[in-house]
């Protein structure tokens, strides 16, 4: 199972700044103004051929100081409580603030490894007044600009150094059974849908948003079909009622994610697909897992002729550029179309270890490149010669080119279409590699 490191610390001292760092991509906004991170942002992360989640905890934006507090005190609660590891910034052009101090008492009572990040420290000045953070008393500080990226290798590694090394994509135990993640927004009817594919109460449901807490597998062996579900489910503690549960939800999905083969996304047809839904489905396709959006209480929404076809036309708008997936509209209360569920999840399944021979990929292939040839390289013709699938969980495919660097995404996407239509590889991330013939 992946590993998942939480960056926490009061506002405006430069998590999010950091987090994109680590993605390598700009993805949460960034501002002066503090408490501008409302959504959980997460994100995949890779250093020395270790890959981990990284979740980027926000603030509110308050009306009075003490609201913030409590804000951010519960999601370093939460944090402590499911990352593996935390990164816990502070800002030395700022020096020790009550909200650290009330920090630390919190870190210091788990037994979570926390990485101190002293953050903005890019001119010796600023390195002499860091020196106070020394009084928190932590093992690991280190020294950085999460601006410049300066001090943040050290950091890296010193995380990494915690995490077993990854399994090689190519080594998954043979003959295991099929796994299956339930994920969504709370309240959506995860828990339902479970005990509606297994016909019976299995998990507790109820109407309250989040009363789902730990990862329950469940085994299912029926109608010859057999698998594990695996839903993040579980009833919370009495103290936990007020507790975000929106983070929660988050990290759980994450961890759930890891373990699946396929991953069940369902959605509110009343509501439709909120920017937390499309995080997961990316992050998902990211990690090369198979995807069934299940568009559930289809039974409340209001239909006319087209209904269906225009809700999944707009669905797909919302997912691309990744929109080969199967989109099945459903209600677990009705118990409609719910052995369709299953029966997709396992096509999905079949596709994502689907092992193309290479004399058919290359009948099928290099025809579609003679249909429409590859655009020319700097005077020369893109010649594909060769195609072969590599031994990869994740359906991988070699094109052996004369200029393997000069292809360009329109190209590529064209292939990615091919391979798709030929091959049933719906709701299956594929990953094209292009290689010196």
């Amino acid at each position: 199972m992946s590993f998942t490191v939480a960056i926490v610390g009061r506002p405006n001292v430069g998590k999010s700044t950091l987090f994109n760092r680590l993605l390598e991509q700009r993805k949460a906004i960034v501002d002066d103004i503090s408490g501008v991170t409302r959504d959980r942002q997460y994100g995949v992360s890779d250093w020395n051929g270790k890959t981990f989640n990284v979740i980027d905890t926000g603030g509110f934006v308050p009306d009075t100081e003490d609201i913030f507090e409590t804000e951010i005190r519960k999601q370093v609660k939460i944090a402590i409580e499911e990352a593996d590891a935390l990164i816990f910034m502070t800002d030395a052009a700022i020096g020790i603030t009550d909200l650290d101090e009330s920090m630390v008492a919190l870190l210091r009572r788990s037994d979570k490894p926390v990485f101190l990040a002293v953050n903005k420290v890019d001119n010796p000045e600023r390195m002499f007044l860091a020196s106070e953070f020394y009084s928190f008393g932590f093992d690991n500080i280190f020294f950085l600009s999460s601006m410049s990226g300066s001090g943040t290798g050290e950091l890296l590694d010193a995380l990494t150094d915690l995490m077993p090394a990854d399994k090689p994509e190519d080594t998954e135990e043979e003959n295991a059974l099929p796994k299956f993640a339930i994920i969504g927004q709370p309240n959506v009817g995860k828990s339902s849908l479970l005990n509606a594919m297994i016909g019976q109460e299995r998990t507790i449901v109820s109407d309250i948003a989040g009363t789902t807490r730990d990862s329950i597998h469940t085994h299912y062996n029926l109608f010859n079909k057999e698998f594990i579900l695996i839903d993040t489910a579980g009833l919370r503690k009495k103290n936990k009622e007020k507790e975000d549960l929106e983070f929660y939800s988050v990290i759980r999905a994450i961890r759930a994610l890891d373990e699946a083969d396929v991953c069940l996304l369902l959605l509110d047809a009343t509501k439709g697909i909120t920017v937390q839904d499309i995080n997961i489905f990316s992050l998902a396709t990211r990690k090369g897992k198979g995807v069934v959006v299940l568009v559930n209480k289809w039974d409340l929404a209001e239909k006319t002729t087209n209904t269906a076809r225009d809700y999944e036309k707009q669905l797909k708008e919302r997912l691309a550029p990744f929109t080969d997936v199967p989109v099945i509209f459903i209600s677990v209360k009705e118990k409609l179309r719910i052995f369709k569920v299953i029966e997709t999840a396992l096509e999905v399944y079949e596709s994502r270890h689907v092992k193309i021979t290479t004399s058919k990929l290359n009948e099928v292939m290099l025809k579609a490149v003679e249909t429409y040839h590859a655009p020319v390289v700097r005077g020369h013709p893109l010649r594909i010669k060769y195609v072969t699938q590599l031994p990869t969980v994740v359906p991988s495919f070699a094109f052996f080119c004369n200029y393997p660097d000069d292809v360009k995404t329109p190209y590529r996407n064209y292939l990615e279409n091919q391979l798709r239509t030929h091959f049933k590889l719906s709701g299956v991330p594929i990953r094209i590699y292009f290689r010196k013939k």
